[in-house]
């Protein structure tokens, strides 16, 4: 086994390599800049993949970072522009080896055992390999929340982060199927309260008749039907969490139950005289506006407050699709474990079929269709064919009939800037409306000082 760094600002080549990779037992760690890379380097890596074309500089400069601060540690370049030239240049850097791009898995491999070999044999390793976790969360299958690289789910990670060491009650927003409840998951998961229970509650699936039961439990005899004693679900969450999930479908007597019980930390159970001290963190979820609600009269303003201390805003999938691969690779290995099968990945006409998809159903959505893909795969790799027709045959998210292929250097700046301005700086949507590689793209905004 070794222990390796890819740095690749291809996510989904990223992705596959580090599959591969992993299927022979090695250690991967991923990073998608030199930036990123370089808070890494202290690392003992057994070998470094290194593509040559980064969106913050070349790989071939970056060879001396590497040299400097990890002398004896094989590189080796990556490139989709197998120019001889590069690669003698990449020789007389001190690279390794070279290979190209789509890789050959024999040649992979083979450039590992050459690797590991020459450097088990060095006078000078001496020094012990520190394991690292590979930063596109490769982990096990669960309920933890996986991370992407964009700068909205940056922001996301960011945010938690801040707020979940805290007390303070938490107001997530988002649309449908974004990840609400994972996110609330993670705020706990990263708490002082960790070790106690998180109970989520589905507001809009308890009639009002019997909310005040659901929350705050019953004694036998209160009501007919209550033929024992029943916890409700603040005493449970009791030391933990609470979270409260499409928040905004109380009903107006329901809230005012809820605002005296986050109020006073004090609960009475249907039927009961005795109050019980409850000791909870309350998160809760909408897809609603509520402050329009509050405006309309439909939501109270206090317990509007209460529960916004902090807000964090769950983004759209469509928000960020730079993350789309690394989410469909979680959601394949929940579903290869769950149906148990061994799909090892997509192939490129389904991956572009996915990327073309606006995804209204957000990661929910993408979820129930990789399990569905998942199950109709009968080889390794999930194809266009397994694919729902609404995802493969939908028209572009975005309107590319402006945006033909970059040609002459007259209207290009305009052209970038148009399509940078129609995706919000989204700039993988951006170079799909161009009609051109990421790379492409990232060389073009250098070239005309749009990259900042």
């Amino acid at each position: 086994m070794a222990t390796i760094l890819v740095i690749d600002d291809d996510v989904t080549f990223s992705l596959l390599i580090e599959r591969f990779l992993v299927r022979y037992d090695h250690e991967v760690t991923v990073r998608h800049s030199l930036k990123e890379a370089s808070t890494v380097l202290d690392g003992a890596f057994d070998i470094i993949f290194l593509d040559l074309r980064l969106p913050d500089g070349d790989g071939i400069s970056f060879l001396d970072v590497i040299k400097e601060q990890t002398p004896g540690t094989p590189v080796v370049i990556m490139t989709n522009y197998a120019e001889v030239a590069s690669a003698v240049n990449a020789m007389k850097k001190g690279a390794f080896d070279y290979i190209s791009k789509p890789f050959q898995q024999e040649a992979v491999l083979n450039v590992i055992e050459n690797a590991t070999k020459d450097t088990s044999n060095a006078e000078n390793e001496v020094v012990p390999k520190k394991k690292l976790s590979s930063t596109t969360e490769r982990k096990e299958v669960s309920g933890e929340m996986v991370f992407g690289i964009s700068n909205a789910s940056k922001k996301l990670a960011e945010y938690i982060s801040l707020v979940a060491p805290t007390d303070m009650s938490v107001l997530i927003t988002g649309k449908s199927g974004t990840g609400k409840e994972v996110v609330a998951k993670s705020i706990h998961l990263q708490s002082s309260r960790k070790g106690y229970p998180f109970i989520a509650v589905d507001c809009g699936a308890i009639p009002k008749e019997i909310a005040s039961s659901e929350f705050f439990g019953h004694v036998k005899g209160s009501f007919t039907g209550a033929v024992t004693d029943k916890k409700g679900h603040f005493e449970e969450a009791n030391g933990g969490t609470i979270f409260l999930d499409e928040v905004g479908n109380l009903s107006y007597e329901n809230q005012i139950q809820l605002l005296r019980a986050l109020q006073e930390r004090k609960i009475k159970p249907v039927g009961s005289s005795k109050e019980i001290d409850v000791d909870i963190r309350v998160l809760a979820a909408t897809n609603e506006n509520l402050l329009k609600a509050v405006e309309l009269g439909e939501f109270r303003e206090d317990l509007y407050h209460r529960l916004n201390e902090f807000s964090v805003k769950v983004p759209s999938l469509i928000d960020r699709m730079e993350d789309l691969m690394i989410f469909a690779e979680h959601f394949l290995a929940i579903a290869n474990k769950k149906l148990g099968k061994q799909v090892i990945g997509f192939d490129k006409d389904a991956i572009a079929c996915l990327q073309k998809y606006n995804w209204p159903g957000n990661l929910r959505e993408l979820q129930n269709v990789i399990k569905r893909s998942v199950l109709l795969t009968t080889g390794d790799y999930i194809t266009e064919s397994v694919l729902p027709s609404e995802v493969c045959e939908v028209s572009e998210t975005h309107d590319t009939t402006v945006f033909n292929t970059l040609s002459t250097k007259d209207n290009e700046k305009a052209l970038i800037i148009a399509a940078l301005e129609k995706t919000n700086n989204n700039k993988t949507l951006a170079a799909k409306l161009l009609n051109v590689s990421r790379k492409t793209l990232y060389n073009k905004l250098k070239t005309y000082g749009l990259d900042s």
